[in-house]
């Protein structure tokens, strides 16, 4: 199981080479991009568990990035760490006000790099920031995320979960379903890429529960957007028999073999007109209804 994923931003194709293949080899799942307009990217479609950001880039500098980062509420909650030859304490302390988490100045030791990328994605899954499987905002920002509405108006809601990852982990087993919660994920960050706005978020509540919060008129070419994508690529997940089936074979408590539709979702839609609501409690239950109302 993957330890985690690290987007490196570093131009020095030397550097960025043997940091890919070091924390490969230390099982973490590893992108690099080497300007950081590429990176500004990467973190919204591959949502890193912690980013290790060079200061010194030919187009934007590591700061730039960060305040980007850092203000794009998709990318918010993601941890950095500087990674520079820059050593002056104020370089250390505009980069911690801009919202880095950490700051490590070359030439580095790499195993102390590993202890601070390891220690900064545990920091951050245990304040429930994110979410372990998939990188995605959780707990707290959710919650904060739903005060927000309360500010707002014409907000539209998408609480989706996944039908049959049950029934597919009890054939593939775990560490196959964590694949697919990262692969949900990922459909629902391209996505927001495709209809949504900067300004969206996305998020994993937990288990195989997901929700995305954006404009109520975009909502709906939103959710068919989701719904589309994940139809489209969830069959790569099973094996061919049961692929080309259409359903997969399980067994039941007395061992007889029955027939499981392979993984769909059932989403729900909730606007602000659907209200009023007068607390984020109201907001959860209505959306959670209207889940068991959605569609696959």
């Amino acid at each position: 199981m993957s330890e985690g994923r690290i987007l490196v931003v570093e131009d020095d194709a030397d550097i960025s080479n043997m940091l890919q293949l070091y924390f490969k080899s230390q099982g973490y799942e590893v992108h690099v991009a080497l300007r950081g307009g590429v990176a500004l990217d990467l973190a919204r479609q591959k949502m890193p568990n912690v980013i290790v950001l060079d200061i010194m880039l030919p187009d934007l500098d590591g700061y730039e990035v960060c305040r980007r980062l850092r203000t794009n509420l998709r990318t918010s909650h993601i941890p950095i760490i500087f990674l520079t030859q820059r050593d002056e304490r104020s370089d250390k302390i505009h980069g911690l006000e801009l919202g880095a988490d950490d700051y490590i100045t070359k030439p580095f030791d790499v195993e102390e790099l590993r202890l601070r990328v390891r220690n900064t994605i545990k920091s951050a899954e245990i304040a429930s920031l994110t979410s372990p499987s998939t990188g995605l905002a959780s707990g707290r920002l959710i919650e904060q995320q739903l005060r927000e509405l309360m500010l707002r108006e014409d907000w539209g809601i998408i609480y989706l979960g996944i039908r049959g990852l049950d029934d597919f982990n009890e054939a593939y087993g775990f560490v196959a379903g964590e694949d697919v919660l990262r692969f949900t994920g990922m459909v629902l960050n391209h996505a927001v890429e495709e209809r949504g706005t900067p300004g969206d978020f996305v998020g994993h509540i937990g288990g195989n529960d997901f929700i995305v919060i954006s404009e109520a008129d975009r909502v709906g070419p939103l959710r068919d957007e989701i719904v589309k994508q994940f139809n489209d690529d969830v069959g790569t997940h099973y094996d061919f028999i049961s692929r080309m089936q259409g359903y997969l074979v399980v067994k039941d408590d007395e061992d007889n073999a029955l027939q499981a539709p392979l993984m769909n979702l059932a989403v729900g839609t909730l606007r602000s007109a659907d209200g009023p609501f007068t607390d984020i409690r109201e907001i959860t239950e209505a959306a959670a209804e209207a889940r068991r109302r959605g569609i696959s």
